[in-house]
C-alpha cells in the first residue's frame, strides 16, 4: 500500500506506528487514485484532517478491594465533529495508548461517514486492565473515569460507546456516574441496556453487520449465484464481534471452523454450533480463555483441536476469513496462505484487522488474471464493521425520541445500511480508482473485482473533505 508519506510525517512529534498506519493506509488509497485529479483542491484537506480538533488526557485515581489507591490514565481523542458528534467507542485495557487511540478515531472519522448518519469521529478509554478485577472495583474505576469525562461529553457533543473491555456492565456504570455528576438523563452513552435506553441488536450489530457487507461481496461477486450458504468461514476472536458473526453465518447455512483468543485458536472441522458458541459466550464473559472452556468442556474438546499461540489463518482452508479480534492480526504470511488455500472473500470485524503487506497481498490477488476465483476480495474494517457505530446511531436518534423501535425494524435499517455502504464502496471505487482493468459488475462476472479498499477511503475522505470547506476548516 505504500510508505507514509514523508510530507505527512512530523519529526517533530512522538512515533506513533498505528495512527501513522492507518494515515498512511488513507493517503496511499488517495494518492493512487484519480481523486486529486479530478478535485485538487481536496488534496490541501489532507494534513487538517489528520489532526486532531482535541486531545483530553487525564489521570484516573480509584480504590481497589484492598483499600489501596491506584491510578490509571484516561483518554479521549475527540478527531472530527464535522459530521456529528463525536463517536467512538472507549477502551479499556493495559495496552491503550494515544497511538492507539489517535488509529482508532481517525478510521472512526470516515466508517462514521460511510453509515450515511449524522455522526463525527472520536476515541477514547484508558490502559486500565478489567481483567481479574471485581464488580466493586471495575465500578469505582468507571466512576472515577467519568468523573472527569463527563465534563467533556454530551448527547450533542460526544456520545462514547463500550469497546474492548467495555461491555454492558461497564457502560451501565458509567451511565449511572454520568447521571448523578450531571443530573440528567441523557444518551450520552450507546451500548446501554434496555431498560435504561439501549437499542434491540446492538450487541449483535457490528457482526450481524460484518456478514450482511460479506454477503453482498459474495453475491455481487457471484452474479447473484452464491450466498453464505455452504461456504467454510474462519473467524478469529471470540468476543461479541465474533460471537455474532458466527451466529449469523450459521444462520445463513454457513459452517465457521475457528474462533481464537490472545492465547491461541480453536479449530473444528464439522463447524461450530450455536451450542458451542454459548459455551464460548459464557467463558468469555468470565473473562477467561478458551483454554478454560476445553478443560470444563470434555465434549468440545474431543471434537475441536487447539493451536497455542497460534492464529487461524494458516491452519484451515476457508472461504471466507473475518478478523475479528484486533489490529494487524493478518500479516502478509497469513494473507498469502489465505490467497494460496482458495480464500475468496475476507473482510475485517476488527478495525486495521489486516497490516499494509496483508492488504497489498490481497489488493494484488484481486488482479492476478491466473487466479480463476478472482483472487481474495478485502473489505476494509471501516466499510465492513461500520455495522455496530451504525446501530448506535440508531440508539442515538431512539433516545432523541425517547422511543424503542423492534428487533425487526433495527434489523432492517442495519441490513439496509450495509447495503448502502457496499453500493458506495464498489460505485466510488470503480470511479475513482486508478487502474486500467474492467470490472466484474452484478451481470457480467468477468474482469476484476472493484477495490473495495480504495472505493471506503475515497468515498469516506470526500464527504468528510466536502463537509469540512463547506463549514470553513479550510480553503
Amino acid at each position: 500500500m505504500g510508505q507514509f508519506p514523508s510530507s505527512f510525517t512530523m519529526s517533530h512529534l512522538p512515533n506513533e506506528p498505528e495512527f501513522q498506519q492507518a494515515v498512511s493506509e488513507l493517503v496511499s488509497c488517495l494518492e493512487n487514485s484519480k481523486l486529486f485529479k479530478i478535485h485538487p483542491d481536496l488534496r490541501r484537506c489532507l494534513e487538517v484532517v489528520q489532526v486532531p480538533e482535541r486531545v483530553i488526557q487525564f489521570r484516573v485515581v480509584w480504590e481497589n478491594d484492598k483499600g489501596e489507591l491506584q491510578l490509571n490514565r484516561g483518554y479521549r481523542v475527540q478527531f472530527n465533529s464535522t459530521l456529528g458528534p463525536y463517536k467512538g467507542g472507549l477502551r479499556f485495557h493495559p495496552t491503550v495508548n494515544l497511538s492507539i487511540l489517535k488509529f482508532l478515531g481517525f478510521e472512526q472519522i470516515f466508517k462514521n461517514a460511510l453509515t450515511g448518519l449524522s455522526m463525527g469521529g472520536g476515541k477514547g478509554g484508558s490502559d486500565f486492565d478489567p481483567k481479574g478485577k471485581s464488580d466493586a472495583e471495575i465500578r469505582r474505576f468507571c466512576e472515577s473515569f467519568m468523573r472527569e469525562l463527563s465534563r467533556h461529553i454530551g448527547p450533542n457533543v460526544d456520545v462514547p460507546a463500550g469497546d474492548i473491555g467495555v461491555g454492558g456492565r461497564e457502560v451501565g456504570y458509567m451511565f449511572g456516574a454520568y447521571k448523578k455528576y450531571r443530573n440528567a438523563w441523557e444518551g450520552v452513552l450507546t451500548g446501554k441496556g434496555f431498560d435504561f435506553g439501549g437499542s434491540y441488536i446492538r450487541p449483535e450489530a457490528t457482526g450481524y453487520g460484518l456478514v450482511y457487507y460479506v454477503a453482498h461481496m459474495i453475491k455481487y461477486a457471484s452474479a447473484g449465484k452464491e450466498s453464505f450458504d455452504g461456504k467454510t468461514v474462519s473467524v478469529s476472536g471470540s468476543g461479541n464481534v465474533a460471537q455474532f458473526a458466527a451466529r449469523k453465518v450459521i444462520e445463513l447455512g454457513g459452517k465457521v471452523v475457528s474462533f481464537s483468543d490472545s492465547q491461541g485458536t480453536l479449530l473444528k472441522e464439522s463447524g461450530f454450533t450455536n451450542e458451542d458458541i454459548d459455551a464460548i459466550a459464557e467463558i468469555k464473559l468470565k473473562r477467561k480463555a478458551l483454554t478454560d472452556l476445553l478443560e470444563q468442556n470434555t465434549d468440545l474438546k474431543s471434537q475441536t483441536k487447539y493451536l497455542k499461540g497460534e492464529r487461524p489463518w494458516k491452519h484451515i482452508k476457508v472461504d471466507v476469513a473475518l478478523p475479528s479480534a484486533t489490529q494487524n492480526e493478518v500479516d502478509k504470511a497469513d494473507a498469502e496462505a489465505l490467497v494460496a488455500g482458495g480464500c475468496r472473500f475476507i473482510a475485517e470485524g476488527s478495525n486495521m484487522g489486516c497490516d499494509l503487506d496483508a492488504i497489498a497481498v490481497f489488493e494484488s490477488s484481486r488482479l492476478d488474471t491466473k487466479l480463476a476465483n478472482g483472487g481474495c476480495w478485502y473489505g476494509p474494517g471501516k466499510a465492513s464493521n461500520c455495522g455496530g457505530v451504525a446501530v448506535s446511531g440508531l440508539e442515538m436518534a431512539q433516545n432523541s425520541q425517547r422511543i424503542h423501535w423492534t428487533p425487526e425494524e433495527v434489523d432492517k435499517k442495519l441490513g439496509d445500511i450495509m447495503k448502502n455502504c457496499f453500493e458506495n464502496c464498489v460505485e466510488t471505487a470503480v470511479e475513482y480508482a486508478d487502474e486500467s482493468v474492467e470490472y466484474r459488475t452484478n451481470k457480467h462476472t468477468t474482469g476484476h473485482f472493484p477495490s473495495l479498499v480504495q472505493g471506503a477511503n475515497i468515498a469516506g475522505f470526500a464527504k468528510v473533505a466536502n463537509a469540512m470547506h463547506d463549514l470553513g476548516d479550510w480553503w
